[in-house]
């Protein structure tokens, strides 16, 4: 075993009760990010303490803003967070380490669009792996400039550009990372800044900017905004992470005799793909909204062990909405009956790790069949599928990745080891200890 390998043991038992998972990273940040946009002091709860979100607080820290975010009892962070404002961000002193977060280092490339400083932005080496010519290039056409001028990787050094031009763009790919960096250039843009999209991707942005006091037009596949408009302080409370409870749900579903409810997590239909996916593989999965947090919805979702599962298409214009997913989907596939394909992943290549290759080959481990082929992925399931003992999974510094093959350590008969287990950190530090408070 490799020294930092960790041992999954399997659960004693079924899951059973209710449980909460850490608040949203996409709507964290955010939340963090767009507070220090703003003029006056904005009040925070339920924040995501993440080594992601941290990159975030710690950015907007060396760029003038003041907050003062502690951990509360159930472990998420609250405070203050005093934004810059219309002064502006300062010129911070050294390079922003975004670490592993690309929320973080593609939304700083809008933020700082408007603002007379040179930033430079790097991070640790996945992240300087991830492709950044995506943003760069429409930030680029709004008069932004960047050095070097074509690079696709961090670190890249960012020259704001006061007077913005307002442009139409029509994204290459789904991606909120990209739609967010370039409608919070256009907050300062003279005109209307819009962005169309191939297929939808999360809404995140769109919902949360009113609250900032920004006007925004949001349909399925395009959103604009129209500036220079002046972002006002907000109160947030950050709803569950509808990614971290994905993992509970395979949980529940796999581990035979389950039954539980995650509670208090975001329904945003576009981060919930994952139950529209288990549903169509027969999964008893069900949610149910409670409320909304300004315009996000949350609320409830139930699942339970499911006997016979079976294999689905996820066609590619639904491909965004469960991005994140992929991963834990696929385990859940490898247990189904039939051929689960996954259309258009090619995104997934270019995530913390090339998440493609780490399926197809974790999957192998367990002897379970997955392929790429045409920019699809394919998992043949085996509803009587045993996991072999001596099995060792490589987490590839991936988070989604470690939890999945924790989970099939979980969930099965033998234990497994996760070697690089820690990068969990990233999204959901207390993931262990959440799955087996579950045992009945």
């Amino acid at each position: 075993m490799s020294n930092d390998a960790t041992i999954i043991e399997p659960l004693s038992g079924p899951l059973a009760g209710s449980a909460r998972v850490p608040g949203d990273k996409s709507i964290s940040h955010r939340a963090v990010l767009l507070s220090a946009m703003a003029e006056g002091t904005s009040h925070l709860s339920g924040v995501l303490d993440s080594d992601d979100v941290r990159s975030s607080i710690q950015a907007v820290s060396q760029l003038g803003a003041k907050a003062d975010l502690a951990v509360q009892a159930d472990g998420s962070l609250a405070g203050t967070v005093e934004g810059w404002g219309q002064a502006g961000p300062v010129q911070p002193d050294a390079p922003i380490d975004c670490g592993n977060s690309g929320t973080t280092a593609r939304l700083l490339m809008g933020i700082l669009a408007p603002w007379p400083i040179e930033v430079t932005l790097t991070g640790d080496d996945s992240l300087r792996r991830r492709p950044m010519r995506r943003n760069t290039a429409p930030l680029m056409k709004m008069g932004v400039r960047f050095k070097p001028a074509e690079a696709d990787h961090l670190p890249i050094t960012e020259l704001g550009c006061p007077e913005l031009r307002a442009i139409t763009y029509d994204a290459p790919m789904a991606s909120a990372q990209l739609k967010t960096a370039v409608l919070l250039a256009g907050v300062y843009a003279q005109g209307t800044t819009t962005l169309n999209e191939p297929a939808p991707s999360r809404n995140h942005t769109e919902l949360m900017l009113p609250e900032y006091g920004v006007p925004t037009t949001a349909g399925t596949r395009m959103a604009e905004v129209t500036g220079p408009a002046v972002m006002r302080s907000s109160d947030l409370a950050v709803p569950g992470d509808p990614s971290s409870a994905a993992f509970l749900c395979a949980a529940a579903l796999l581990k035979r005799g389950s039954d539980i409810t995650v509670e208090g997590v975001s329904l945003n239909p576009a981060r919930i793909g994952f139950v529209r996916t288990l549903e169509r593989m027969g999964a008893d999965i069900a949610e149910h909204i409670e409320g909304y947090e300004g315009k996000e919805p949350y609320g409830t979702i139930h699942v339970a062990f499911t006997e016979k599962l079976r294999g689905c298409e996820i066609p590619a214009q639904h491909f965004a909405s469960i991005l994140d997913e992929v991963p834990v989907l696929a385990l859940v596939a490898a247990h189904a009956r039939g051929v689960t394909v996954f259309r258009g992943v090619a995104e997934l290549h270019n995530k913390e790790c090339d998440r493609v290759r780490a399926i197809i080959d974790g999957l192998a481990l367990m002897g379970v069949d997955a392929w790429e082929e045409g920019g699809d992925l394919f998992v043949e399931g085996d509803p009587a599928l045993q996991l072999p003992r001596g099995l060792a999974f490589d987490a590839h510094g991936d988070h989604r990745i470690a939890m999945t093959w924790a989970l099939a350590g979980l969930c099965g008969s033998v234990p497994v080891e996760v070697e690089g287990f820690e990068c969990v950190a990233v999204s959901y530090p207390g993931f262990l200890d959440d799955v087996r408070k579950l045992v009945a």
